[in-house]
């Protein structure tokens, strides 16, 4: 039966580190700052129970992960953690671990077959559902208390093939549809920025070049959002005049907040993650059964409570 709880304690990967030496890490790509937070929360975890991990960099390419994934499969590794560059393409890495009986563990992005994953395998992450929700009521409340009924704003996504990004940008309009915002909200524009700081800058630019008038901007994660904030420092944007939101916690975007720019995050534990994926491979790999989706709970951020996540992610 697949079920839901809260990150196992750490104490139980202590117990069965003898078990799992030799666990592979294919993550999606190195150079984003959050899947770094929580590719090194992996290492730490794994170095502080004396474990050997091999952590390789699928720099987004589908292709490429299922390549390391056969790989690993072929070295005779303990278990296998992925960080999947296209949810939608998770089967066949199932398959390939599957066929091998090598257990597997899907961490932070939620794998299109991850009602259908064998008994050896588990997926570790964030409910994405509790995710740009929270954010997007507190941002709706905002509005409200600033005396607004009516707002325009626009709407930057993550990558199209990831299911965060589906799911986040789907939150806007269920938070909407479920008479859960304080005011009205236009969309005037809609477009993906690929979790990337300078492609969400670059959109930002073009769309202050339009000259239309808005009262925020909804952004799938942190990164996005501090390159909107970016664009719209250097076009000379009053950033009291805007309210903005992402998703993660960032260090880059509690900075940001600090400056008072960013308005809204949400924390995104990724050393919970990291850590709750490597627990799972270890039992997995000592035989142990788990539960299939383990989730670590979204917390709002705002500036009043911004003291309590300085020192985390």
């Amino acid at each position: 039966m697949k079920k839901t709880l809260m990150i196992a304690g750490f104490a139980s990967l202590m117990a069965t580190t003898a078990m799992a030496d030799g666990i592979a890490v294919s993550m999606a790509r190195f150079d984003d700052n959050f899947l770094t937070v929580l590719r090194n929360g992996i290492q730490a975890q794994a170095d502080a129970a004396g474990l050997t991990v091999q952590i390789e960099d699928s720099q987004n390419d589908v292709a490429k992960q299922l390549d390391q994934i056969n790989n690993f499969i072929a070295s005779g590794v303990s278990a296998i953690i992925v960080n999947a560059v296209d949810t939608s393409a998770t089967q066949a890495i199932s398959d390939a671990a599957a066929a091998a009986n090598v257990p597997l563990v899907y961490v932070n992005r939620q794998p299109i077959n991850v009602d259908t994953l064998p008994d050896n395998q588990a997926f570790v992450a964030s409910n994405e559902v509790d995710s740009s929700s929270q954010g997007f009521i507190e941002q709706c409340n905002q509005w409200a208390a600033a005396g607004k009924t009516e707002v325009n704003v626009y709407v930057m996504q993550g990558e199209l093939s990831n299911q965060a990004a589906v799911q986040r940008t789907q939150n806007y309009t269920d938070v909407i549809d479920a008479g859960k915002c304080a005011v009205k909200v236009n969309v005037i524009d809609q477009q993906t920025a690929n979790w990337q700081r300078d492609e969400a800058q670059n959109l930002m630019t073009n769309w202050l070049s339009t000259g239309a008038a808005f009262d925020g901007l909804l952004a799938n994660n942190d990164e996005m959002a501090l390159g909107a904030i970016q664009a719209m420092k250097a076009a000379n944007i009053d950033m009291a005049s805007v309210i903005i939101s992402g998703v993660d916690a960032t260090q880059d975007a509690l900075a940001s907040m600090q400056a008072g720019e960013l308005d809204i995050t949400v924390f995104q534990n990724a050393a919970a993650q990291g850590g709750g994926a490597l627990d799972a491979a270890v039992k997995l790999a000592a035989g142990e059964a788990v539960e299939q989706k383990v989730y670590v709970a979204f917390e709002l951020v705002t500036p009043a409570n911004l003291a309590n996540y300085l020192a985390k992610n």
